[in-house]
């Protein structure tokens, strides 16, 4: 017998950096463009979840930043993550869906 199903949108995805001064206007720029992003802060570390889709888009992050910044140096404070990944030169997207 099988249980309820559960689509990509209502599954939960998430991200967890390291919490310093580097990923202090990622993590903003990530709620700034995931409203229904949660934060789970603990010490050394933060965690981002939100249902069904998490983005980051680099304008964004280097807006905030106030430089350019390349998505591949947030692997460098990536502690773990949730879900199927879609990385592109302006976007990274963590979503269950494929």
């Amino acid at each position: 017998m099988s249980g309820p199903t559960t689509s990509g949108a209502e599954s939960t995805v998430f991200l967890v950096l390291q919490a310093n001064d580097e990923t202090r206007n990622i993590v903003s720029a990530i709620v700034a463009d995931n409203p229904d992003a949660k934060l789970d802060e603990q010490p050394g570390m933060v965690r981002i979840h939100a249902k069904g889709t998490l983005r980051i888009h680099r304008g964004t992050v280097e807006e905030l930043m106030g430089r350019d910044f390349d998505l591949q140096e947030l692997h460098v404070n990536m502690i773990s993550l949730s879900g199927h990944v879609d990385e592109t030169d302006d976007s990274l997207t963590i979503s269950w869906d494929r």
